[in-house]
């Protein structure tokens, strides 16, 4: 039922080993509290707004349970942010590192194409507008510019037409965040997609919790299901060159058509 996501499409996404593989992180304590702060679901870009679907499989009888509700949760992480929207954060990072825009404006012209519903799209882009225009208003980082300089990035970002996708311009935030010394750093683009998986499923729990509907310790047992995985998935997200991200989830995409004329509903998407 779950696979049903992406079809009959699958991919197989290697286990850690046990032994930790990954260094420990090179980034400086304000570099990784600005990550934290950009994983908080207090972030004021309306992510708490949405539930990408999960409200209309309830709806469908599909999510039933906190059992039903994990492995949704599971299979979208793995099968639809590890193969799309995670790799083009990882790819959208080195972009702004380099101030390549025209890197920068093909990633998000892809993002905005494989959308696979109207809900879908609107969410990307209105949730990438507000983390642009939180940037401009919480000006400077203390690694860009001098005081009240704002970063030319941010109307770069801005700029992009239709309008800044949120992974685009959560890789913005990240790289303003980022010291001179820390630019290309592995420990960097491994800690930016760790705060936007967690970020994702933290909102996704809390839209659990009101949908199906779940109580608290519940949605925190979903939330550690998910800390299992996000690993696998960000190794697996590094790792995709162009030619491998893919947007595929045929499932997801008719409950979100499906939630447009919904009778009754808590969340927009």
């Amino acid at each position: 039922m779950f696979t049903a996501l992406a079809a009959a499409t699958t991919i197989d996404i290697p286990r850690l080993m046990s032994e930790p593989h990954t260094p420990p992180s090179t980034l400086s304590l304000s570099t990784r509290m600005r990550l934290m702060w950009l994983a908080s679901p207090a972030l004021p870009v309306g992510g708490f707004s949405y539930s990408e679907g999960l409200e209309a499989a309830v709806e469908s009888g599909l999510i039933r349970s906190e059992g039903d509700a994990a492995r949704w949760l599971r299979d979208q992480l793995k099968l639809s942010l590890a193969r799309s929207d995670m790799p083009v954060v990882a790819q959208a990072l080195m972009a702004w590192q380099r101030h390549d825009l025209p890197r920068i404006e093909a990633l998000n012209n892809w993002v905005l194409r494989t959308r696979e519903s109207s809900e879908i799209r609107l969410q990307t882009e209105q949730m990438g507008r507000s983390l642009v225009e939180w940037l401009r208003n919480s000006g400077p980082t203390s690694h860009t510019g001098r005081p009240g300089q704002l970063d030319e990035r941010t109307t770069h970002c801005a700029a992009l037409k239709p309008a800044p996708t949120w992974p685009v311009a959560f890789a913005l935030a990240v790289a303003q965040a980022t010291s001179p010394t820390e630019i290309d750093s592995t420990s960097l683009t491994q800690e930016a997609l760790l705060a936007y998986a967690f970020g994702w499923a933290e909102n996704m729990v809390q839209a659990a919790i009101k949908a199906v509907p779940l109580g608290q310790s519940a949605g925190q047992r979903i939330l550690q299901s998910l800390t299992e995985v996000i690993p696998d998935a960000i190794e697996h997200a590094q790792q995709l060159t162009d030619g491998q991200r893919q947007a595929f989830t045929p499932m997801l995409a008719i409950l979100s058509a499906q939630h447009e004329t919904q009778y009754s509903r808590l969340f927009r998407s």
